[in-house]
């Protein structure tokens, strides 16, 4: 299995696939509750069963080419590329629309992994293969106003607020306002350029 390194302390972003159905549970399972607060596969993936017909309904996407999931693993041991280590979380094109151009991005880890750069430095790669390698020209990103850290990746991305959509999505029986961000092909490759002169720039590409 291919996997890219995510920088130098062991993590990795691999494809997430059906197989992997009781790994993807058992990640669920540890933060079903955080995780929960504003994305849906905790309702989704309650038992083995409805995990594979989650990634199924990925597989799926892929084989159309209508979306993509991966999977962030830490704790990889060393020599070991594309195989062990724990799923903490991952990226995913909701939805992709070769004939427009678009994609819509989005992420979710568990509470333990947060505050380490895991989404940014994921998003970065998903987004920069979209756009460099299949010609995608815009980037979205559909948040919940009240998903605050899902709102700072979208900014640390580059990425523009194009609007709020009130109340547009029922979620465990509230109405949310969503917040629509985006980045285009040419800011994107502009923010790399601007990147790579500086010294220090972090990457935007494996």
């Amino acid at each position: 299995m291919f996997a890219i390194p995510l920088g130098d302390d062991g993590a990795e972003l691999r494809p997430l696939e059906p197989w992997q159905a009781e790994e993807f549970l058992a990640h669920m399972e540890r933060g079903r509750e955080f995780i929960g607060r504003h994305i849906g596969f905790p309702d989704q993936a309650t038992d083995l069963e409805s995990s594979r017909a989650c990634l199924r309904s990925y597989a799926d996407k892929a084989a159309a080419d209508t979306g993509r999931i991966f999977g962030i693993w830490t704790e990889v041991p060393e020599g070991t590329r594309g195989s062990g280590g724990k799923l903490v979380g991952g990226v995913l094109f909701r939805t992709m629309n070769p004939a427009q151009g678009v994609a819509e991005a989005g992420c979710w880890l568990e509470p333990a992994a947060v505050g380490r750069g895991l989404i940014t430095r994921a998003c970065r790669v998903v987004v920069d293969w979209v756009i460099e390698e299949r010609g995608f020209h815009r980037v979205e990103w559909l948040v919940s106003a009240a998903n605050e850290p899902s709102i700072a990746v979208a900014r640390r991305l580059g990425m523009t607020r194009d609007g709020v959509l009130r109340e547009s999505q029922l979620y465990r029986g509230k109405r949310t306002d969503m917040e629509l961000w985006s980045v285009l092909a040419p800011e994107w490759r502009a923010a790399k350029r601007a990147a790579a002169a500086r010294p220090t720039a972090p990457r935007y590409a494996p």
